[in-house]
């Protein structure tokens, strides 16, 4: 409850931040981003009242139909030929005729319990079907996340080398023209500034591209800029080392969500076979009336029924129809189970040889990459070294950053790809 009511007024003061700037900045976890996607995701907002809608079938499905109340014969004159009846009240109602019938429809054959379980399982099959985008929708933003934190850091690699070239430049400026360095070197060292510049182009334009997706799915506002934490980047591996691919099989089906689905379906199936069977027996309308005037009796009251004769339509096309809905139904079930248990094996594959990989990386690889670096720029600047080795160190450099981040990045998509597959959030 503590948890909730803190995300909620982040949230809260997220949203009155970004309301007031042009161009505010948003500073988020993964945790934090997600809690706001959950509460304020239009599409999950939407997709969550097609239950309400389904439970309100329920109710309706519930309810009897309102008895018929009918008054007739009703004369507002009379003439020479009418008889003199009893007064209603005072000296009125010698010559008014009136009659009242009460009629009351009474399903059969359990029609409407049939129709309430047809409903039931509907509004279980809308719950469900709330899940399944809940999943996917899920999956989405959390694979943007780890885009986008993939993104921002790549910027951070190539802004702090940005950042070191142009110091050179600068240093390198002055020298050249007094002769003291070679025109050539500076030229390299500006050729080497465009180059982390086109690269912080292109980084950018795919950041504002994941900047659109993400406050679409996180419903803030236009102007406002997600600016992510990089913790999270790499997922806590500990609880996925006891992870069992034949546990995982056998527990989606309880699981996943369009597993569940596939499995009302079925049922909805036979109970929709159910209902059309019953519909082959004829509903009874009880009659009640009362007749003043019009008959051998001055006050008549009688009872009767009306009932359809089945001799021509006895639902035969309908029950036929959803016979082989209930074989259509089978086979889609067997066909998504077939699917969803490929899906856990490769799924399960592919993060297990993405693990394998990112383990093989030594953990203070990224450090030593940094340090080597500084050595360089250091060596570099004292004329240790050339320029050549310099920038062949950085673009080696580069290189060796975008796999490790490449690393991290499979890493959490391949997390997210097995918890997809499973119906679980394993860790």
């Amino acid at each position: 409850m503590k948890r909730f009511f803190l995300s909620f007024v982040l949230f809260s003061t997220i949203i009155a931040s970004a309301q007031n700037s042009v161009n505010d900045t948003i500073v988020l976890t993964r945790v934090d981003a997600e809690t706001i996607f959950l509460q304020s995701n239009l599409s999950l907002l939407a997709e969550k009242l097609n239950i309400d809608i389904a439970e309100a079938q329920v109710i309706q499905a519930k309810v009897w139909p309102n008895p018929t109340l009918s008054v007739s014969e009703v004369n507002l004159w009379s003439n020479s030929t009418s008889e003199e009846l009893p007064v209603l009240w005072g000296n009125y109602g010698r010559n008014q005729e009136i009659g009242v019938s009460l009629e009351q429809l009474v399903y059969t054959a359990g029609k409407r319990k049939k129709l309430i379980a047809i409903e039931k399982v509907g509004a279980q099959m809308a719950a469900q079907y709330y899940k399944e985008i809940l999943r996917s929708l899920k999956t989405e933003f959390r694979n943007n996340l780890t885009a986008l934190q993939f993104n921002q850091q790549q910027k951070s690699v190539y802004e702090k080398q940005l950042l070191s070239v142009r110091k050179l430049i600068n240093a390198y400026a002055s020298q050249v023209k007094k002769g003291n360095i070679s025109q050539a070197e500076y030229v390299r060292l500006k050729a080497s500034e465009l180059e982390f510049l086109n690269e912080l182009n292109e980084l950018n334009t795919e950041g504002n591209a994941l900047q659109k997706e993400m406050k679409i799915l996180m419903n803030l506002p236009a102007k406002s800029y997600i600016k992510l934490e990089n913790e999270g980047f790499v997922p806590n591996l500990n609880p996925l080392d006891e992870l069992n691919l034949a546990d995982i099989i056998n527990e989606a089906e309880n699981n996943r969500p369009d597993l569940q689905f596939a499995k009302l379906a079925q049922q909805y199936s036979d109970n929709k076979y159910a209902y059309e069977k019953a519909l082959r027996t004829p509903d009874i309308t009880l009659q009640a009336s009362y007749d003043r005037g019009g008959n051998i009796m001055n006050n008549f009251f009688g009872v009767g029924f009306a009932i359809d004769l089945p001799f021509f339509n006895r639902n035969q096309g309908n029950i036929k129809a959803a016979k082989h809905a209930i074989e259509q139904s089978n086979l889609i079930k067997e066909q998504t189970f077939n699917s969803a248990q490929a899906e856990i094996v490769q799924a399960y594959s592919n993060f297990t040889n993405t693990r394998q990989l990112y383990e093989s990386i030594d953990t203070g690889y990224d450090k030593d990459l940094d340090m080597i670096l500084e050595s360089h720029l250091k060596n570099f600047s004292d004329r240790n070294i050339s320029l050549l080795v310099y920038l062949d160190y950085v673009e080696a450099y580069i290189k060796n950053k975008e796999i490790i981040l490449t690393s991290k990045k499979q890493l959490n998509e391949r997390l997210e790809e097995l918890r997809y597959a499973s119906g679980q959030e394993l860790n």
